[in-house]
């Protein structure tokens, strides 16, 4: 409850300084009382600002990349300020940049010093933090539902909750789609979330001590040769290589490694000359690389192929395909396309609801960019990083009744580092050089700079410095891989 409510309930009514003294009261007891009152008043309501109304609440749900760059930026800018009242809602208490996953699975990567606790972030930031998962919408009564939340012994924790809201932004992100496939949900690791990619590195650990013990192969197979496939597989490459070092030599010996695409090169997305020396560099360390592959089901023993062959595995990870969250498909009545992602329009504003908004993987935005036909914008991190920015500009005024402007994405292209053997990128569609490729010590520069501008943007320059300080600090005093 507000202070207000509390003060309604509990405080007397204030003497007015301006109504004369009643006549079994003094003059000058009066005056002072009222002063007093009046003074305490002025200072409660400093400290404790008036409960905004119902036309300042903004709730974004998802926690990712756009999500929580957004709640950031409102808070600083209008939660502070008590212009809005600011609530970001997710199932998970920590943020990770999306793009990091395949280092924690690999387990290459200080989780420590990378993730980000929703609680502490939003209340430096002016903002709120629920624990939830949405399952629900209810756009007349302008709520979003909540399912009840189990603890870890399996009982109740939460029951179900609503959440008003007058802004409603939508940040789900995106998952791997493994379209139904039988024995896929059931067998594979998916690479998804911060607690599956701790998952699977868990699972791993458990494969190389039956490997190490019982010197036995070690198989890992990956459906889907886009960005997260590949970047996992040369990942996993130099996770084994260092592990060599540390009492196991024979490890790299034992390990066989498979990557498999369904399409006739991988990363599809970028350029051919960008897949064809990827595909290189993962042989070269030692993948078999199987393109033009159609996997039809899943069990314990591998991957089953359209032409009834097994690839054998011992870990399964499943990759391939890019969908937004079931929850989201015809939630409210919003219009959602095959993958799930609420189609929405110019302002990002769902085209049944102006006060519901979509960004990040999870919105299908088309796009017809500078001279160029129209286009779907791809799910990456680029793309959510400027459409949060730009709500976060425009939102403010929006709930003042002035209008968004329409969403303009700038393609600075996209790069891929295949851990510390190369990194590729291909330049967007702005700038003079663009349409190029670029290759080596720039492109992974390049893309380690998109996860130090996410740093910067939730930290302030300063705080980003120190956590990069941090993160080379902690490189020196520890394995550079998780071992336990």
């Amino acid at each position: 409850m507000g202070w207000d409510g509390f003060r309604d309930s509990n405080t007397p009514s204030l003497p007015d300084p301006n109504v004369p003294a009643s006549p079994d009261t003094s003059y000058l007891t009066c005056r002072v009382h009222a002063r007093y009152y009046a003074l305490i008043h002025h200072l409660l309501n400093w400290t404790f600002p008036p409960q905004m109304s119902r036309a300042n609440r903004i709730v974004i749900v998802g926690g990712g990349i756009a999500g929580l760059m957004l709640a950031t930026r409102l808070g600083r800018t209008l939660g502070r300020a008590g212009a809005v009242r600011v609530t970001l809602v997710d199932s998970h208490p920590t943020h990770l940049w999306k793009p990091m996953l395949h280092t924690v699975a690999a387990g290459t990567c200080d989780v420590a010093h990378s993730q980000v606790a929703y609680l502490s972030h939003a209340c430096s930031n002016g903002f709120t933090y629920q624990a939830g998962r949405m399952s629900g919408l209810d756009r007349e009564r302008r709520e979003i539902v909540l399912e009840e939340m189990e603890g870890h012994d399996g009982k109740r924790l939460l029951s179900e909750r609503r959440v008003p809201y007058d802004a409603l932004v939508l940040a789900l992100g995106s998952q791997a789609d493994d379209a139904s496939l039988p024995g896929v949900r059931d067998v594979c690791h998916f690479i998804d979330s911060q607690p599956q990619a701790t998952a699977f590195n868990a699972a791993l650990h458990c494969e190389s001590l039956r490997s190490a013990v019982n010197d036995d192969a070690l198989r890992i197979v990956i459906a889907g040769g886009g960005t997260t496939g590949v970047a996992l597989a040369a990942e996993l490459s130099r996770t084994f290589a260092m592990a060599a070092g540390y009492g196991d030599p024979q490890i790299c010996e034992r390990l066989k490694l498979t990557l498999i695409e369904r399409g006739p090169r991988l990363l599809g997305a970028f350029p051919p000359d960008v897949s064809a020396s990827t595909q290189d560099q993962l042989e070269q360390l030692g993948f078999r690389v199987l393109t033009d592959t159609r996997v039809v089901c899943a069990d314990r023993d591998g991957f089953y192929r359209d032409d009834g062959q097994l690839i054998p595995g011992d870990l399964l990870v499943w990759a391939a395909g890019v969908k937004a969250p079931d929850c989201l498909r015809g939630i409210g009545g919003l219009t959602t396309n095959a993958a799930n992602q609420v189609v929405v329009r110019a302002t990002l504003q769902t085209a049944q609801d102006e006060r519901i908004f979509a960004l990040g993987d999870c919105a299908s935005f088309t796009s017809s960019g500078v001279g160029q036909d129209e286009y779907a914008l791809p799910p990456t991190a680029q793309v959510a990083t400027q459409q949060a920015a730009h709500l976060g500009r425009h939102l403010g005024a929006w709930l003042e009744g002035r209008a968004i402007p329409p969403f303009a994405y700038r393609d600075p292209g996209a790069s891929l580092s295949l851990s510390g053997y190369n990194a590729s990128g291909a330049l967007g569609r702005f700038g003079f050089f663009k349409g190029g490729i670029v290759r080596g010590r720039f492109a992974q520069w390049s893309h380690a700079m998109l996860y130090r501008r996410h740093q910067h943007a939730l930290h302030g320059f300063a705080r980003a410095t120190v956590l990069l300080g941090a993160e080379k600090l902690g490189g020196l005093r520890g394995p550079r891989i998780r071992l336990a």
